[in-house]
């Protein structure tokens, strides 16, 4: 049996989440790679929305609801319909322009200026359904922020899907554009990548450090310090060469 595996340090009275593979999760040095991976996203979103009212929708732990509140939002919603991880969120992140709401993205409608929607759509049965929904929810100067793994960089070559078993459909680039372009009238499509001391990292395994690292006896000890140590600004966002991109974040407007 595997053993769960809980966010560590969290404030007093506040419930720790387990790490189960659907959601990533702060406070976990094991899962820090991909929490910053997702964080590098949310940091870039939150210099774009001050003073806008946003709505983070599927915010999980609620991390990235509390970024765009601290960045300045005018208000921030985060919704996400899993019990545990809004009493979490709600108990763990108290702003006065920040809340939570337990609901499926569906039935939540508030009007908004902002929506934030990251690394779900692939979870999602109707795409389309879910893209005429929040449009419906934004002005017409209104943006959503829509992010997705590519499928390029994500699957084995040549598969048509992960073996991420929450995930029901995997992007390419393209597709992922011609899905937005449907329900939208303005969509750029940038890409997320490796920075600094990731992209070094990426040039040494090219050069062969995963058999230099074996061959040592250094894999555990290496990445017990490397993993910990990411941070957000070891990725960056760019609009060239997404066939190569980690996630692609589509920016959408009406």
């Amino acid at each position: 049996m595997t053993e769960e595996i809980l966010q560590a340090n969290q404030p007093e009275g506040v419930p720790p989440l387990p790490l189960t593979g659907e959601r990533t999760l702060p406070d976990v040095p094991a899962e820090n790679y991909w929490f910053r991976r997702h964080l590098a996203v949310y940091e870039w979103i939150a210099a774009q929305v001050g003073g806008l009212r946003v709505v983070d929708m599927a915010c999980g732990e609620g991390y990235g609801s509390d970024l765009m509140a601290a960045a300045g939002a005018a208000s921030a919603v985060g919704v996400d319909a899993n019990p545990e991880a809004h009493e979490h969120a709600r108990l763990r992140y108290r702003r006065p322009n920040l809340r939570f709401d337990r609901n499926a993205l569906e039935l939540f409608a508030e009007p908004c200026d902002a929506i934030t929607f990251l690394q779900t759509i692939e979870h999602v049965q109707d795409p389309g359904g879910v893209l005429e929904h929040f449009k419906s929810m934004l002005g017409e100067d209104g943006v959503a922020y829509v992010s997705t793994p590519n499928l390029l960089t994500l699957a084995p070559a040549g598969a048509e899907k992960s073996d991420n078993p929450w995930h029901i459909k995997e992007y390419r680039a393209e597709e992922f554009r011609e899905l937005c372009e449907a329900h939208f009238g303005r969509v750029e499509i940038l890409g997320l990548f490796h920075a600094r001391k990731l992209r070094v990292h990426g040039w040494a395994l090219k050069l062969g450090w995963d058999a230099v690292h074996k061959r040592l006896g250094l894999t555990k000890p290496f990445y017990d310090r490397f993993t910990p140590a990411i941070a957000a600004s070891d990725f960056r966002l760019a609009t060239e060469d997404l066939d190569r991109a980690l996630d692609f974040l589509a920016v959408c407007r009406p």
